[in-house]
């Protein structure tokens, strides 16, 4: 049995994922997902429902899927692409206990370009390096296990796939770690994008520098991660305090 209160702590991180995603602008109507497995266990993970807003989303509306897509807790089976998606991730991806995907707008541009390579030209591009993979064919909706199979593959041991012509996924050992990333991600694709805009080229960083420095901020990234969510759920509950619920 998985502990309540575990559980619980799950729906509210997972719920305060999505508010901030929405907030963030990385949402798409009711389209896109966020699933995050319960702590402790390998056969069940949380999921946001079919045709809600992620605006609307509370903790207790959260769906709890079992391994063969049955559903445990909600009101309906969640959408099947994203079921075939994020379990088959789940399942074969070990780092990815928390998997968000979306059609962020800055990374989903990248993910049009003939080249979609996030370049690195900016300090806060470094924190990704070798942390991306890139798939190069659009393969339409993933409506059987092959579809995610094959994204799980291309996955491998990173933490961020680049889909083409499609969108992002980001995948992380908790909430607080998953969503400090597509954070970050988005961000650095932004600045990417402007600069790209400019018509000049852009200036990458020496090798040996972003090496280096990506080790210095591996050493931060979990704790900053943390405290950075922990900061965002802090603003709900001023805000928007109902997502708790």
């Amino acid at each position: 049995m998985t502990d309540p209160a575990v559980l619980r702590q799950a729906r509210i991180d997972l719920a305060a994922a999505l508010r901030w995603g929405d907030r963030h602008g990385f949402g798409e109507a009711i389209g896109n997902h966020f699933s995050f497995m319960v702590p402790g266990t390998s056969d069940r993970f949380l999921i946001n429902p079919q045709k809600r807003h992620w605006r609307e989303l509370k903790a207790s509306m959260l769906l709890l899927v079992g391994a063969d897509g049955r559903l445990i807790e909600g009101d309906s089976p969640p959408e099947a692409t994203a079921y075939y998606i994020h379990w088959r991730v789940h399942r074969a991806v070990p780092q990815a206990r928390c998997i968000l995907h979306c059609h962020a707008p800055y990374a989903t541009a990248l993910s049009m370009l003939e080249k979609p390579f996030l370049l690195p030209a900016s300090q806060n591009a470094l924190m990704f390096h070798d942390q991306i993979a890139y798939d190069p064919h659009y393969n339409g909706l993933a409506f059987d296990e092959s579809e995610g199979d094959r994204i799980a593959r291309l996955i491998g041991k990173r933490s961020i796939l680049f889909l083409a012509n499609h969108g992002v996924i980001v995948a992380g050992p908790t909430v607080h770690e998953a969503y400090d990333r597509l954070y970050y991600l988005e961000r650095v694709c932004m600045m990417q994008v402007l600069a790209m805009s400019t018509g000049q080229a852009v200036k990458l960083i020496d090798a040996e520098v972003v090496r280096k420095t990506a080790e210095q901020m591996l050493g931060v990234d979990s704790e900053r991660a943390t405290a950075h969510f922990e900061a965002l759920k802090r603003l709900l509950d001023e805000e928007e305090p109902n997502y708790r619920h």
